[in-house]
């Protein structure tokens, strides 16, 4: 019996807790704030010493966000570079969701998050992550390992009394990426990104973590 043709992370690794592919959910986004944090284990390599918070810093890589509303819509993707252990972070409120392509702003999400090697400049000897979120190899070749990312949501916690929430943060969970995964991230942002307007792409990182706000 035929089995599905899928991808594992890395041929060479198995999946782990920096593998390419990483998934988790934020809720209750109009109670407060998620946030996520990406951090780069140094597992793609690093050619120097050098330190900076560009794609052009050897070992980096580009963190590929897409963002998808309970029922698998596309609300918005992005891309960044981190730097091996360099910490950047994004507000679900900020970032993620505040200029949707969907009618109307989610209220819960689903976050996945790509890593690929960095991308080829337009001038020799320079790298960027612009528009990374649409260029996944269909074969997975550029995916990169050494992303490790956590994230926060908002829990209704009745021990408080009604309308009470608590704060959690756990890790994103590594995943399989599938053939055809990628050619749905691929294709969505792709549409996104073609649209022209700005909406549907998220901000940018920024450098530094973000924590879980009292509520």
């Amino acid at each position: 019996m035929a089995m599905a043709t899928t991808i594992v992370a890395y041929a060479q690794n198995p999946i782990t807790a920096d593998s390419p592919y990483q998934i988790r959910y934020a809720s209750n986004l109009t109670i407060g704030d998620s946030v996520v944090n990406i951090s780069n284990s140094g597992g793609n390599g690093g050619v120097t010493l050098q330190s900076g918070t560009t794609a052009q810093v050897g070992g980096s890589i580009c963190a590929n966000v897409y963002v998808f509303t309970p029922d698998e819509e596309i609300v918005s993707c992005c891309s960044c570079p981190v730097t091996p252990n360099g910490l950047v972070s994004l507000s679900a409120q900020r970032d993620l969701i505040v200029n949707p392509l969907t009618r109307g702003t989610p209220t819960s999400i689903v976050i996945k998050l790509v890593a690929t090697n960095r991308q080829a400049g337009t001038t020799a000897g320079t790298f960027n992550c612009t528009n990374s979120a649409a260029a996944i190899d269909p074969a997975g070749a550029n995916l990169a390992i050494g992303m490790v990312a956590w994230g926060t949501t908002l829990h209704a916690n009745t021990a408080n009394g009604a309308g009470s929430y608590a704060v959690t943060e756990t890790a994103f969970t590594p995943a399989t990426l599938s053939t055809s995964e990628i050619s749905r991230l691929n294709q969505t942002c792709a549409f996104v990104l073609a649209q022209g307007s700005g909406f549907g792409v998220c901000n940018s990182c920024r450098l530094g973590g973000l924590g879980g706000v009292r509520q």
